[in-house]
């Protein structure tokens, strides 16, 4: 009976321990783009993509690893805004990123993948079909990104 309440003690403390690590969304939304003191900046880019009435401004931040960060406000004419950040790297012309936003002053956090590719200096913002697993979305792997369906391009810009 003793080691049977052992067992179980040890299996509680786990998860006892994981439930109590939800921290605080918002300085993870803000933790997400710091890099490592290794991981200097290489280059810090801006972007700017205008859809009818709605625009979007791209801040890209690439480090001497690879690694591109940086931030992302979409604002929708009808939908309020997407202010958020982008943590991710290319796979040759392509940039992959998770997009980590809020909606207008939704305290709700939301995360997706994004991909862009890079084409004549811009950066055409691609569309595919997303699926989720265990709260991570993804692109489905086997299925096309189509960058000629994407509702923003986005074209060089100054830093401010």
């Amino acid at each position: 009976m003793r080691k049977s309440a052992l067992y179980l003690a040890l299996i509680a403390l786990p998860l006892a321990f994981s439930c109590t690590q939800g921290g605080n969304k918002t300085s993870e939304l803000k933790d997400s783009t710091k890099m490592d003191t290794a991981d200097a900046q290489v280059s810090k880019e801006c972007f700017i993509a205008i859809d009818g009435v709605d625009t979007a401004h791209l801040n890209v931040v690439t480090s001497a690893q690879g690694k591109v960060t940086g931030g992302l406000v979409i604002k929708y004419l009808e939908k309020g805004t997407n202010d958020g950040l982008i943590a991710g790297k290319f796979s040759g012309d392509t940039l992959f990123v998770d997009y980590t936003f809020k909606i207008g002053t939704n305290k709700t956090i939301y995360k997706n993948p994004l991909a862009l590719l890079k084409k004549d200096g811009k950066l055409v913002l691609g569309v595919g079909q997303i699926e989720t697993s265990l709260g991570k979305s993804y692109f489905v792997k086997g299925k096309p990104i189509n960058f000629e369906r994407g509702r923003f391009t986005f074209a060089p810009t100054e830093c401010k």
